[in-house]
């Protein structure tokens, strides 16, 4: 990307970020650590994130074990990844937890994938919101003749050039997660 539009570009950059945060918390049958981001126990009086708290590992592609720091917190850890919307039980043996990913239907992937675009149609409607708010501003520098009208369409014509390039690196990255849903 040309860094003409710096602050286009790293807004653009943040849709694909969220997108991408928002990927990680799919759940597609194989073990993620992202799942549990959301997920919050309380700790010496402040809500911390799991991961905060212990040590997450993958042993297993559809199994993570969390190993928390302090073994009094394992109960607490329990009950709210029992308590959340990731849909696992967890086994709790004292010392860790297990959580087990089942293998994910053929119908739970197909709304996996479903989710994905949606979340993949979100990003694409960000960036192209940016575009818009990118080219208003610059009509409106070009009305109070602060720029040239040759100015303003090189300009729209960059921005669009960046919006395609970011839909395009949308679509890549919904295409890779659509593949990782259905091969599993």
């Amino acid at each position: 990307m040309s860094n003409k539009y710096p602050e286009i570009e790293e807004k653009m950059n943040k849709a694909i970020s969220v997108l991408n945060e928002q990927l990680h918390t799919l759940r597609a049958g194989r073990a993620n650590a992202a799942v549990l981001d959301k997920i919050r126990v309380e700790y010496y009086g402040s809500m911390s994130k799991i991961s905060e708290v212990a040590a997450i590992s993958v042993p297993e592609p559809r199994m993570l074990v969390i190993q928390p720091w302090d073994a009094s917190l394992i109960k607490e850890i329990e009950k709210a990844i029992q308590t959340s919307d990731i849909g696992i039980n967890p086994a709790n043996d004292g010392k860790v937890i297990r959580l087990i990913f089942p293998q994910p239907t053929e119908e739970r992937r197909r709304e996996l994938v479903k989710e994905s675009k949606k979340y993949g149609e979100d990003a694409k409607i960000a960036v192209r919101n940016i575009r818009r708010d990118f080219i208003e501003k610059n009509k409106k520098m070009q009305k109070n003749n602060e720029i040239t009208e040759d100015d303003l369409k090189a300009a729209e014509a960059d921005i669009q050039k960046m919006t395609d390039s970011f839909t395009k690196n949308i679509d890549a990255v919904i295409s890779d997660k659509e593949k990782e849903i259905m091969a599993v």
